[in-house]
């Protein structure tokens, strides 16, 4: 087991954990996809940037049709990303320079091409003929219910070898474990069991409120509230309240199963992937007491306009209190077009800092997804260049999750970016290749160089880590966050627009000021000036 150096049981609560899509961060071996050793070569410069763990999307044996998220064998490391040993010296790598490691576990299905499958697919009474979601067909010959894809049409899959239909809630390709199935679950535990013996620091958990399923397969009912924004009104899976197939209470069982066998290891966390349908409920459900430690959702990550009113709207709305459990926020991923060009921002890369300190200022962890801190905007992929198959159903409708997932740009004059010698799996475009880590490193004020500023301020600052929060009555486009400590608070007053702001603030209300966080902001004469994307930090008693 690797050393964990310096053990905070609760290291986590004001994290910063930057998201690595693998395929997409150095090539190492040209073959143009990324790999472990990439990831490697890069800590330095990750941990530079004043973040506390990393999560690395999946890198485990894969069909790769979904790209990873599609196991064949939870044990394995995938040839394309290099070798189990090659994960354990990433993994003693990362600890030396004091980051902890999170892994992106996918338990709510695997690949029809796992063991586990072609065994259970065979007949309905080999040894794992309950391992999966069977139903027979109705009278007519059709699917059991009306349950639908994430990724398109129905949810069933007719399998002629057992004369039943099997669910699949992604890709056809992806079935659906059965966790009302004992052996099921102790499989998924010993899977897990086998990467905490290798030392990782803990999981990101894939969809999981998705692992168990209603067991009388009824009906979903429609959604009574259509989602707002272009993002979500291409599929007709948002038509339904997803009430049978996912969010289902069986779920928070096995989850405190999870977590009491991360407990038995010193420092581990579970980082939970949940949807917003109910969401207050759900989020604050699933951690509370001994379930997950964070959780992130989808409000900011589908947010397609940006205001003091989003974050301060959200946190409200999931109402986490001092005596809560943790959220976790996140404004990029892999799964969401770049927030810069979601939010309208691409012409305004000097948003890019504000809106990660935003996103870090609110109480609980954060996710910090690869090329955000460069201010990256989404890649314009023609047709002939998307590999998502989420991309390829939807299209032109729906571009897919491909424009967030080009490789990481890190040196401006080499062939695509520095991150290949070969042709990478998906190009570098022009905005990102010219925004590369090279040519930010070495400009004063870059994105880069603030974001890198502001979150090693605030890490220094225990109460932005843990302690509580309160929102300030400030009017558009202001954000005024009070973090609170013992004896001590500190007033954020962020501005969110492309123009200069000036508001009154008296000294007992804005606090004395605190340097050091990279943003400006002048406070005299009773007023305050805060330019266009800066910020104001200032101490209180």
């Amino acid at each position: 087991m690797t050393d964990h150096g310096n053990r905070k049981p609760d290291w986590w609560k004001g994290a910063v954990i930057y998201q690595i899509y693998p395929r997409s961060y150095l090539d190492t071996t040209g073959s143009g996809t990324g790999d472990l050793r990439g990831i490697t070569r890069k800590l330095d410069y990750i941990a530079d940037l004043g973040v506390d763990a990393i999560w690395i999307s999946p890198f485990v044996a894969s069909p790769m049709l979904d790209f990873g998220y599609d196991v064949s064998d939870y044990l394995a490391v995938d040839p394309l990303f290099g070798t189990l040993d090659d994960f354990r010296q990433l993994l003693d790598a990362a600890h030396q320079r004091g980051l902890k490691v999170l892994m992106d576990q996918v338990l709510s299905h695997t690949s029809d091409q796992h063991a586990w499958f072609l065994e259970s697919r065979q007949d309905r009474d080999n040894p794992k003929a309950d391992w999966y979601v069977w139903a027979d067909p109705t009278q007519t010959g059709g699917p059991p219910n009306n349950w639908l894809s994430v990724f398109g049409g129905p949810s069933w899959q007719w399998e002629p070898r057992r004369g039943q239909y099997y669910l699949h809630n992604f890709l056809r390709q992806q079935p659906d474990l059965n966790y009302h199935c004992e052996q099921v679950q102790q499989a998924v535990l010993d899977t897990c069991r086998f990467w905490l013996d290798l030392g990782v620091d803990g999981f990101r958990l894939d969809v999981c409120a998705f692992y168990f399923h209603d067991r009388e397969l009824r009906d979903n009912p429609p959604n009574p509230v259509q989602p707002e924004g272009a993002h979500f009104m291409f599929n007709p899976y948002s038509m339904q309240a997803h009430k049978y197939d996912i969010g289902r209470p069986e779920n928070l069982e096995f989850l405190e199963r999870l977590r009491a066998l991360c407990d038995t290891y010193d420092d581990r966390i579970l980082l939970g992937e949940l949807n917003q349908e109910d969401g207050e409920e759900l989020h604050k459900s699933y951690t509370a007491g001994h379930r997950l430690h964070i959780a992130y959702g989808y409000w900011l990550l589908g947010s397609e306009e940006v205001s003091a009113a989003l974050f301060r709207d959200t946190a409200r709305e999931l109402g986490y209190g001092d005596g809560d459990g943790w959220p976790c926020w996140a404004l990029d991923n892999h799964d969401f077009t770049r927030s810069l060009t979601r939010l309208g921002l691409e012409r305004n890369p000097e948003a890019g800092p504000i809106l990660t300190a935003a996103m870090t200022l609110l109480r609980g962890a954060s996710c910090l997804y690869q090329g955000a801190e460069l201010s990256l905007p989404e890649a314009q992929l023609p047709y002939d260049r998307i590999r998502d198959p989420y991309g390829r159903e939807f299209f032109p409708a729906y571009k897919g999750r491909d424009g967030a997932r080009t490789p990481m740009p890190w040196n401006r004059d080499t062939p695509h970016a520095g991150f290949s010698e070969a042709e990478p799996w998906l190009p570098v475009v022009e905005p990102h290749q010219i925004s590369a880590v090279d040519v930010q490193q070495v400009t004063l004020g870059s994105p880069l160089n603030r974001v890198r500023t502001f979150l090693k301020w605030r890490r220094e600052q225990p109460e932005l880590l843990q302690g509580s929060m309160s929102f300030l009555d400030l009017p558009e486009p202001l954000l005024g966050i009070r973090r609170s400590g013992e004896g001590r608070s500190i007033i954020c007053i962020l501005n969110l627009s492309n123009d200069e702001v000036v508001h009154e603030c008296t000294e007992d209300f804005c606090g004395t000021p605190i340097t050091g966080h990279g943003f400006t902001a002048i406070h005299r004469n009773g007023m305050l000036e805060i330019p266009a994307f800066g910020a104001w930090f200032g101490a209180t008693e």
